[in-house]
């Protein structure tokens, strides 16, 4: 992985521009590039030498602020082939499953690679992020975001194809993965997988939507008696609007977005303490017939189409980063020739 960009802004760069009224926009510097709209037009010159944090006037006068944008902000923005984790639920997840420098890793589905890049940061270039995703076109519109996101694809990370509880098995060795994190419709499918693939005390977290799919999750992780009791947590955030004595809370606040369970690997033959818990209505067994489906909690799919559309603007942004990555690993050979 490269470095965090710093210095002037080079084209084939993202940068997240600031207007009139705090309206957001995030371009990607072309040589020839404009950016048009009601209040005039900027040239994507007038930002390419500039530092970052800078202010930029349109063809009108009005001005602009010109930052790279953060993690939260290019996930937010980027091309998205399947939906995304979001940021608040990223950082929740890294913290739960205590990702860790140098730790071996598994995710299903990789989706658009929104949690792949908060994971690819949080275990460093010593870790190993191992991505399973059943659609390619998924994994080819994570790839490219990643890649525009860091300048390159990690050489820690790579991508399987199939479904988890194949896969896993023919690609990881036993007991060889300290984390897995599922985003999926029905994670139980691939527990037995997951549980011979985790080493003792490895996490396992999933990443769910319903409080049905939440409570058939923890039951069949109690079933199972290889994982200590499941704990579930969600995560809401309240923004703050503060402006000297006026100070109350936004009136709009990020809700609920999806729900976090983790466990942990149990030694073999360990039998933890018994944990008392009142006893059950009904639990699920192999007579349920819920069928677990995109529709059937809610997910919106996209069409084959519109996924090819956002193919290509992930992977013409994946293509301006290498650039601006190589106009910057040059500029650097060079600083290095003249210091000899």
């Amino acid at each position: 992985m490269t470095s965090a960009p710093r210095g002037p802004f080079r084209f084939g760069d993202r940068v997240q521009l600031t207007g009139p009224k705090g309206k957001l926009q995030t371009i990607t510097l072309r040589e020839e590039g404009e950016l048009h709209t009601h209040l005039g037009v900027l040239a994507h010159s007038q930002i390419e030498g500039q530092p970052d944090g800078s202010v930029v006037a349109n063809s009108e006068g009005h001005e602009y602020l010109a930052m790279r944008p953060l993690l939260r902000d290019f996930v937010m923005s980027m091309p998205r082939g399947a939906a995304i984790v979001y940021p608040k639920d990223a950082a929740q997840i890294v913290t739960q499953a205590d990702i860790f420098p140098g730790a071996v890793v598994v995710e299903a589905g990789v989706g658009s690679g929104a949690l792949s890049m908060s994971l690819l940061r949080a275990i460093g270039h010593e870790g190993r992020l191992m991505s399973f995703e059943r659609r390619m076109e998924f994994a080819d519109v994570a790839r490219a975001n990643v890649e525009t996101f860091f300048g390159e694809v990690p050489g820690s990370w790579s991508i399987h194809e199939g479904d988890l509880a194949d896969a896993l098995p023919r690609d990881v060795e036993h007991g060889a993965v300290d984390r897995v994190v599922l985003d999926m419709l029905a994670p139980w499918e691939v527990l037995p997988a997951v549980s011979d693939a985790l080493a003792p005390g490895g996490v396992v977290l999933c990443y769910v939507a319903t409080a049905t799919q939440l409570s058939r999750i923890a039951e069949f992780l109690r079933g199972m008696g290889s994982f200590t009791e499941p704990e579930s947590t969600e995560t809401m955030v309240r923004g703050w609007h503060v402006d000297g004595l006026a100070v109350r809370p936004d009136h709009r606040m990020v809700g609920h977005t999806g729900f976090l369970i983790t466990a942990r690997k149990l030694a073999p033959g360990a039998i933890p303490p018994e944990v008392r818990r009142r006893a059950s209505k009904r639990s699920y067994g192999d007579e349920d017939e819920e069928i677990w489906t995109p529709g059937s909690v809610g997910d919106r799919e996209i069409t084959d189409k519109n996924l090819r559309k956002r193919i290509r603007e992930a992977e013409k942004a994946a293509g301006g980063a290498r650039h601006a990555a190589q106009l910057r690993a040059s500029d650097a050979d060079d600083d290095s020739a003249s210091e000899a």
